[in-house]
């Protein structure tokens, strides 16, 4: 067949304008409307943070240990500091739990006693945690001496915020001879070991909180200071910060308002990590004898007086110390959660 009788037989449609129809307005909104919803740097951060069940999970303990230390004084059963010395070493006993070392039973020369009927303990009386050799219920210390920790643990994060992020922000904004001086000064401080300034707090002040939060405050944010310097040596040079000194912002506003929100993420994680360490550190000065004073306790006291009867009481150094770990543990597996969440190279 030829070309011409190709063109004959083949009928080509003709294009009019009954084939098409007029897009409305709304129907082209609609298709430039953005199907996912738009999600703050925060938000976004929390959207990831859920997905951590190992830091979720931690930071449901942590609420829980701390609504529980913060409510010491309604839900501990016996006053922390009330001695009872007829009732002294006492094992645990919980109601309506038949289990050895939790029903108030001991075991001497292979023979069960049960301590509470021996001791003539009122049959409403119970000692949930045992007691401690003056007879001081351990659960109710434990919840005191918790809050002690945490109160010093959170005083300490917050003079960690503000000493070290003020610090850090102005040493690496100015830089120059500024910077050079406020580095020599740190690295001065950073010098001094933390347990030289408690020992000279303690020839100025009594032993106590107060001394330990000073000796905390003194010397804890010196890591968060280098932290902020060297993240905001990075940022300062960054195009947005060019273009608001271009504007003509002043340095003050620029450093708080562009270069401090940037810094969010690594000053939480910062904070994060310290709050377990100042923990560790009140506990090994109360181990050691110059932390807080009797009758008072936190953990560190807690496992100092149940370490001298560990070989025959066990229980009385096992309950403090474990608490203490969990909370260590929880504390730095949601810091490890929260460093993966503002992590941007860490985004799905």
């Amino acid at each position: 067949m030829s070309e011409n009788e190709l063109r004959n037989t083949t009928t080509i449609p003709t294009v009019t304008k009954d084939l098409f129809e007029t897009a409305s307005e709304s129907s082209m909104q609609d298709k430039e409307k953005i199907s996912a919803p738009s999600l703050s740097f925060m938000a976004d951060s929390w959207r990831r943070l859920k997905k951590n069940k190992v830091a979720m999970v931690s930071l449901i303990i942590l609420i829980i240990i701390s609504m529980s230390s913060l409510l010491a004084p309604v839900i501990a059963p016996h006053d922390p500091n009330a001695q009872t010395v007829q009732y002294a070493n006492m094992p645990p006993k919980i109601p309506g739990i038949d289990i050895n070392g939790l029903n108030g039973t001991v075991k001497q020369n292979g023979v069960v006693i049960d301590k509470y009927e021996a001791s003539n303990v009122p049959e409403d009386v119970y000692y949930y945690l045992g007691t401690d050799s003056l007879g001081r219920d351990l659960l109710s210390r434990i919840l005191y001496g918790t809050r002690v920790s945490l109160f010093i643990a959170f005083m300490a994060a917050f003079f960690n915020l503000t000493l070290g992020v003020v610090y850090g922000l102005t040493s690496g904004w100015l830089g120059g001879k500024v910077d050079n001086i406020m580095q020599r000064i740190l690295e001065i401080l950073s010098g001094v070991p933390n347990l030289v300034v408690v020992i000279l707090m303690l020839l100025v002040l009594k032993p106590g909180i107060s001394s330990i939060i000073i000796a905390l405050a003194l010397t804890e944010w010196l890591s968060m200071a280098r932290v902020v310097r060297a993240q905001t040596l990075k940022l300062k040079n960054q195009e947005y910060i060019l273009a608001a000194r271009t504007l003509g912002q002043s340095p003050m506003k620029i450093a708080f308002r562009h270069i401090l929100p940037n810094l969010a993420g690594v000053i939480i994680i910062q904070v994060m990590f310290s709050i377990p360490s100042a923990i560790f550190f009140e506990a090994f000065l109360s181990f050691i004898g110059i932390g807080i004073p009797a009758p008072n306790a936190s953990l560190g006291t807690l496992i100092n007086d149940g370490y001298k009867t560990f070989r025959f009481l066990p229980h009385l150094m096992w309950y403090p110390a474990g608490i203490m770990s969990v909370i260590m543990i929880c504390f730095n597996l949601l810091a490890d959660g929260l460093r993966d969440a503002f992590d941007p190279k860490m985004r799905d």
